[in-house]
């Protein structure tokens, strides 16, 4: 289980906070984060994988405090234990598709990378259209191609959470229904727990759970 408690959160030199009293996240859920933008959705994410840290409260994933690990720590967590889909992507534009699609094991040693992990990028990739684009770079590549890019390296780990921040955003309809599909039948076979961010109201059914952020206080 995954658990945010008390939590405040301001920018250095902003207005905007976070507040969050209580929120829970079971292991192998699907929940869905809406609400407007300027409600704190994209900070709650990257206070769950450790990019941001509060300023006070407590961050569980089971019975780890995310927030007391050390920055280092908090990177090998990140990279070990969760697959994060940002919603600028975050490709390296000198690597190409399946390079981009492999990062994870090449910038940590504490995951091992082998023909089976090679063999699982290709079937990632094949089951998001763009096998025929693996040696490509990003910049070759349409904004909805690069979004199953960062599909595949958010999936290819293995990880028990995936943080998805519109993952379906700059997709067609058809495109659309299968990046679900795959997140949805990939938490129903590794046991994974899911929280996406999204606008799109069309995409909300299959989802266990729906939180709308307005309902939380911010000042």
């Amino acid at each position: 289980m995954i658990e945010l408690s008390d939590i405040r959160f301001q920018y250095y030199k902003s207005d905007f906070s976070l507040r969050i009293n209580k929120l829970c996240f079971e292991k192998g859920s699907k929940t869905a984060i809406v609400g407007s933008s300027g409600f704190g959705k994209t900070t709650m994410l990257n206070l769950l994988a450790g990019i941001l840290l509060p300023d006070s409260g407590e961050i569980k994933f089971e019975n780890e405090l995310i927030n007391s690990l050390s920055e280092k720590e908090r990177r090998n967590f990140r990279i070990q234990k969760i697959g994060f889909v940002f919603q600028d992507f975050r490709l390296i534009t000198y690597l190409n598709v399946m390079d981009n699609i492999l990062l994870p094991y090449r910038i940590n040693k504490k995951i091992k990378f082998t023909s089976k992990v090679l063999n699982e990028a290709e079937s990632l990739a094949n089951d998001l259209g763009i096998s025929h684009k693996l040696k490509k770079y990003p910049t070759k590549l349409s904004h909805g191609e690069r979004q199953r890019v960062a599909i595949c390296r958010a999936l290819i780990n293995r990880p028990y959470l995936i943080l998805a921040d519109e993952p379906t955003g700059n997709l067609d309809p058809e495109n659309k229904r299968k990046i679900m599909t795959i997140l949805f039948n990939y938490v129903k076979q590794y046991e994974s727990t899911l929280i996406t961010v999204t606008h799109d109201h069309d995409m909300l059914k299959g989802f266990d759970n729906k939180v709308d952020f307005v309902n939380f206080q911010q000042r």
